[in-house]
């Protein structure tokens, strides 16, 4: 059975998109267009009920947040070696980098781009500043945040700084530069902006 992965090619179903190219499986493209609110139509709520892409069906399977489809690719398809093994001494680290993506690094991006200025302590999450050092903390020598193996953290850490250079975003660190220009050069890499 093929995966279906619902997408719209101006959303934040890039990122499945690029982690289901980097795992080298089949899938289908299910063009679920925002403009065309496809993605609030009945249908579409049963597969995703926030009624935001993307979505990945597998099955039975309903699948949604690019996390989520990035960790369930990932231990779906192990052979792509795109996330340490359960029980592995990085496993802790690769969880708490994919959560980190989302809960900490997008909304203090979503921020800066926005020029939000706020005391983001009470809201939750670190400004975007501090977010660029923990990430450079953990990408160490690279030339990714395991060394020379690419994971699914990486595309989820990885596009939160494409989308921001994609928006006109700089992140003024020449070690975080290199590594999205790595990021875009893979040969699957999400690439625009």
């Amino acid at each position: 059975m093929t995966l279906k992965l619902y997408f719209d090619p101006h959303s934040r179903s890039q990122v499945a998109k690029w982690m289901l190219d980097e795992a080298g499986v089949d899938y289908e493209i299910v063009p679920t267009l925002i403009r065309e609110k496809a993605h609030k139509k009945p249908d579409y709520l049963k597969i995703n009920p926030a009624g935001k892409l993307p979505a990945l069906v597998d099955g039975r399977t309903r699948v949604f947040e690019n996390a989520a489809i990035c960790m369930y690719v990932a231990e779906k398809f192990p052979q792509a070696r795109l996330a340490p093994p359960v029980g592995s001494p990085d496993r802790g680290r690769y969880l708490s980098l994919m959560v980190y993506s989302t809960a900490q690094l997008e909304p203090s991006m979503g921020d800066s781009l926005l020029g939000v200025r706020s005391n983001n302590s009470a809201r939750g999450w670190t400004n975007f500043e501090q977010a660029k050092d923990a990430v450079e903390r953990e990408l160490g020598e690279g030339p990714y945040l395991f060394g020379a193996r690419f994971t699914a953290a990486d595309v989820m850490i990885g596009s939160m700084f494409i989308w921001h250079r994609a928006f006109g975003g700089r992140s003024n660190r020449p070690k975080i530069d290199a590594y999205i220009n790595r990021l875009q050069a893979r040969p699957k890499g999400m690439k625009f902006g």
